[in-house]
């Protein structure tokens, strides 16, 4: 049965999985309960499992029936720290607590994707790993690095020669459309931490202290400055200062004052920028007011960086399964981070984007991935354990491919060796051709063979 059908058969199960992860959401490395989860809906298929030690991930391996490379497929499983605003029947029961990314939505495809792969081990010449990976929100400071060093590359034996992931959209995209581009597709993240220290006083004799309200202003706003004038709009940078600390009361000035910043870049270049120019750009602010700045820029997940080859496979996996249409290719990567980067940084592969807003909703006014409203659609899962699915089984029948003839153009190159020995020069040949021997050697040759 082809695997697009296949994988409709398995819809039941990957909605029930989805939408019992969704009403029981954890967040961090720790998920035990969604770690028993995905354990369970994998029990029972031909998989080596293993469980990380520092945080609840999963690593499974799949072994084909003939050897060959590994393939990697990823899915993140935590939520956020987000009180959920949905009417959904099978809605978070765990307060302050929310699948807003649709990691829900991902786990369950994975484990779909798992169940076709291992339906089909006899046709794979390879191994597939599947990682299962909790933190990818960064709450407890990211889990692709903390599987990274405990060995994930390593799990079939021998290190991956590609990986996929994908990740829904409540917005944005049309639901069912799959999005992707090589070259960054997502950017780095980082935090910038910034704290005045000046010196407390009297809100009516401010001459007498050193107030650090007016230089944080300042400081936020020159930022802003600082990226428009330092930064090409060809390489952009986006800081949003999206928290600021300071004070008690309207006629007491306070000691210190501080602001908290994300940071997103799309090249090394702009984020070493960034990192230096920041601390400077603030410390002069603060130094100008007489007060002392403590600047704290805190580098997170890097840009996720597609390698072309394994986008245009991808894309090509899409066609094949769901014909053409289906597939957008992205003309501009996305602010948002990912720790995909992580491995990625080590693995060619390709991460894509799939549209899973609800028919009855406007793609470009749907909430967003991280709102307290925003609402998947189930329908997708299918599709996407059946692109997952198709994306390794395609790049492990590429690699036999290239494997095979590599193989046969060596075997050509060795017997072509050996014939030019036996059988002398290639003009000898050529002359012995011509009358009639048919390139069979003669004199001493024959008789030693004949011997």
């Amino acid at each position: 049965m082809p695997l697009r059908d296949d994988a409709r058969l398995l819809t039941d199960d990957l909605v029930g999985l989805r939408r019992e992860l969704h009403a029981d959401p954890e967040l961090g490395r720790a998920l035990p309960r969604t770690q028993r989860r995905v354990l369970a809906a994998l029990d029972g298929l031909p998989l080596e499992v293993a469980v990380g030690t520092e945080l609840s991930s999963v690593t499974a391996v799949l072994r084909g029936a003939r050897p060959g490379p590994t393939v990697l497929l990823r899915a993140d499983m935590d939520a956020l720290p987000v009180t959920e605003d949905t009417d959904l029947p099978f809605a978070s029961r765990n307060a302050g607590v929310m699948h807003a990314c649709g990691h829900d939505l991902h786990t369950a495809m994975l484990v779909g994707a798992a169940r076709l792969l291992a339906d089909r081990r006899d046709a794979l010449a390879g191994s597939v790993v599947f990682m299962f990976q909790p933190d990818e929100e960064g709450t407890d400071g990211g889990g692709a690095e903390q599987m990274l060093a405990e060995g994930l590359l390593d799990a079939s034996g021998e290190r991956p020669l590609a990986a996929y992931a994908l990740h829904v959209a409540a917005n944005r995209l049309p639901r069912g459309l799959f999005a992707s581009r090589p070259g960054t597709a997502t950017a780095a993240s980082d935090g910038l931490e910034v704290t005045f220290r000046g010196r407390g006083g009297h809100g009516s004799a401010p001459h007498k202290a050193l107030d650090p309200i007016p230089a944080l202003c300042e400081a936020v706003t020159a930022l802003q400055t600082f990226v428009t004038r330092r930064f090409d709009v060809f390489d952009p940078v986006v800081l949003t200062v999206g928290a600021i600390r300071g004070g008690t009361k309207a006629n007491v000035i306070p000691g210190d004052a501080s602001f908290s910043a994300t940071v997103r870049t799309f090249s090394p270049a702009a984020r070493t920028l960034m990192r230096q120019g920041t601390a400077t750009l603030v410390e002069n602010i603060a130094a100008a007011h007489g007060l002392a700045a403590q600047v704290d820029y805190r580098l997170g997940y890097p840009a996720t960086v597609n390698d072309a080859a394994e986008v245009s496979l991808a894309a090509d996996a899409v066609t094949e399964l769901f014909g053409p249409g289906r597939y957008f290719s992205a003309p501009h990567p996305t602010p948002g981070g990912e720790d995909m980067a992580f491995v990625l940084n080590q693995v060619p592969g390709a991460y894509l984007m799939l549209g899973a807003c609800p028919p009855d909703r406007d793609p470009d006014t749907a909430p967003y991935n991280h709102s307290p409203q925003a609402v998947f659609d189930d329908a997708v899962l299918p599709d996407g354990a059946a692109f997952l699915a198709q994306a390794a089984a395609a790049r492990l029948a590429v690699a036999g491919t290239g494997a095979k003839a590599e193989a046969k153009n060596g075997a050509k190159a060795r017997a072509g060796a050996g014939t030019e020995a036996e059988a002398g020069t290639g003009t000898e040949a050529e002359a012995e051709a011509e009358a009639g021997t048919g390139g069979r050697p003669r004199g001493p040759r024959a008789a030693k063979a004949g011997a």
